[in-house]
């Protein structure tokens, strides 16, 4: 068999020839940075080839690749199939922080804003009676210390570890502490909460929890939980506040515990959450955001004691809230558009994060602009008839045949519900097999003959019409509002799309990838995603999934006050574009309601 000899590498890869480089690659632990997955969108995944031959370079080469690159050797892994031995040059570092998401993560420098220092404090005698804010202070080389350092932590003389952010003294702990320094990355969604607990030291995520948010039981939308606030006006910010804080604290209980550390030695906490979320977080009065011309009470970053709004970690902590483009493209989208580095990108490239809204960031040539669309949270399972989250005995896939129907089930259980995937494989099918129309009606069961395979899947409830997914027992049915409500998610992430690339002045041949985003994102094959028109037919080719990118910006910015600061810079440079302001918007809208089967 033919080998890929790699320099600097003593052992040769044996192969058969019959995939492209790049798999071959990553089958035996190579790493190769590849952010499309291989679809030759890209242009990441570069290789040197120092002796042996390769196939003729592609034309999709020549139009990624330099001429120089090109003349120096170096050629694109996922676009070449070897056929004989080749010695080859890795060109990139293996990124060792890609632990937070199977997603995309840029390379990038740790210089956590937490950091450690130990000192010698002078004990008192009675000929020396120094007070210890003054002994302390000269050990750190100060004049004068803040007050409620001295009001937080115990009088310690011998050996201390300062706790510094920044350059500012915010902890003192007896004793050598500089191994003992963890952080946390947290992304609150509407839907969903996902936190890590970081090792600030080496990076390593060391453990990871993720819970409904409880505020669901106030609203299962954003508009919902403003509404509450609306009509609650006494003590709803309280309420939405006490149930976030409490989420988090729990989470760090469970996530010390699995890690076995105290939460006493978490000394930063960052967070990227949607607008609203954000201001729910901090208590702050979110019913602006839900009415014209919804201008939300805040949008830059946040950079706070965690203590001062209850959240149970050292007394120290900071809690460092990443800012927002507007009252919907939150934190979160911005964490995202960082990740996916789209201010540094050339062309024309997408990103949407699906879930409980969709909110979508057209990058060209590195200039950004933004819009978001109320998708609402049937995508995520929710606001369906028998819908779940994705947990054991959710129906995440489904086919339709003469044969029956076939279910996909998390953890091959007997199926219980249906979640987000689910419900878009099923309305597919259904639009694929005829019994529902391109306005999203089901067909009358009567124009269907006895012994048409169809005929006994809908059934029946008065004069409303429902197609049967499972038989009893434990009979689970796809309404027609079940499918209203993905048809309705369907127009509102499909008239954004366009609404965004004719604001742009961009044709959609001109695109080069489109980045699906998002916890949910990620379980969505591109022939859901597709099939139904939730996005174009012409961008099936160019999808690329990169993974819960909110998190990941939070745990970026955790790692790094560079990032931070770039986050920051960001923000301010994204655009914002109100489709319901836009011409000809409604039009786009019921047009993009109609499925196109």
């Amino acid at each position: 068999m033919p080998k890929i000899f790699i320099k600097n590498k003593k052992e040769a890869i044996e192969y058969i020839p019959d995939r492209d480089l790049l798999q071959l690659l990553l089958e035996n632990d190579i790493f190769v940075d590849n952010p499309c997955n291989g679809k030759g969108l890209c242009g990441k995944c570069k290789i040197r080839l120092l002796e042996g031959n390769l196939p003729a370079i592609s034309a999709t080469e020549e139009r990624l690749l330099k001429k120089e690159e090109i003349s120096s050797g170096i050629r694109l892994s996922c676009l070449v199939v070897p056929q004989e031995d080749i010695t080859i040059e890795i060109l990139q570092k293996e990124r060792k922080h890609e632990i937070l998401t199977k997603g995309y993560i840029p390379e990038f420098d740790f210089h956590p804003a937490i950091s450690k220092e130990i000192y010698e404090i002078e004990k008192p005698t009675l000929e020396n009676q120094k007070a210890f804010e003054d002994a302390l202070c000269n050990a750190l080389g100060i004049e004068e210390l803040d007050w409620q350092l001295l009001q937080k932590n115990e009088v310690t003389y011998g050996q201390i570890t300062g706790v510094f952010h920044g350059e500012e003294l915010i902890g003192i702990e007896a004793g050598d502490t500089t191994d003992t320094l963890y952080g946390m990355a947290i992304d609150i969604g509407t839907t969903t909460v996902v936190a890590a607990l970081v090792n600030m030291k080496t990076g390593e995520e060391l453990a990871t929890a993720s819970i409904i948010n409880p505020q669901k039981r106030y609203g299962l939308d954003v508009l919902t939980r403003i509404t509450y606030g609306l009509e609650n006006p006494k003590d709803a910010k309280e309420k939405l506040q006490h149930a976030i804080v409490n989420a988090i604290n729990q989470m760090i209980g469970e996530l010390c515990s699995k890690a076995k550390i105290d939460r006493n030695n978490i000394y930063e906490i960052v967070v990227a959450a949607n607008c609203t979320m954000m201001h729910f977080l901090l208590g702050i009065d979110a019913t602006s955001i839900g009415k014209s011309p919804y201008a939300p009470a805040f949008v830059k970053a946040k950079n706070i004691s965690a203590m001062d709004i209850g959240i149970k970690a050292a007394a120290a902590t900071r809690l460092y809230c990443l800012p927002s483009v507007s009252a919907y493209i939150g934190a979160d989208i911005v964490a995202g558009a960082y990740v996916c580095q789209l201010h540094k990108k050339e062309g024309n490239h997408l990103f949407i994060d699906i879930g409980t809204n969709g909110e979508i960031v057209l990058s060209s040539d590195g200039r950004l602009l933004s819009c978001s669309c109320a998708a609402g949270p049937a995508l995520e399972g929710m606001n369906i008839s028998s819908g779940m989250r994705a947990a054991e005995g959710a129906i995440e896939d489904v086919k339709i045949s003469d044969d029956g129907i076939e279910l996909k089930v998390i953890g091959n259980l007997e199926p219980i519900g249906i979640c987000g995937s689910g419900i878009l494989a099923a309305v597919k099918e259904l639009l694929r097999i005829g019994l529902v129309k391109k306005d999203g009606g089901f067909i009358k069961k009567e124009k269907l003959e006895e012994s048409d395979y169809r005929y006994d899947m809908l059934q029946l409830d008065g004069i409303k019409r429902e197609f049967v997914l499972k038989k009893s027992p434990g009979e689970l049915l796809i309404t027609q509002g079940d499918v209203r409500q993905v048809q309705l998610a369907k127009g509102a992430i499909l008239s954004g799309f366009y609404a965004l690339l004719k604001q742009a002045n961009i044709q959609m041949n001109q695109l080069h990838q489109v980045m699906i985003a998002g916890q949910f994102g990620a379980h969505l094959p591109a022939e859901s995603l597709v099939g139904i028109g939730i996005l174009p037919q012409e961008v099936e080719d160019k999808l690329v999934y990169v993974g819960n990118s909110s998190k990941t910006g939070a745990y970026m910015a955790l790692m790094s006050t560079e990032v931070k600061k770039e986050i920051e810079e960001l923000a301010k440079q994204m655009g914002y574009m109100e489709l319901g302001a836009s011409e000809g918007y409604e039009r786009l809208f019921t047009r993009c309601l109609l499925f196109s089967n």
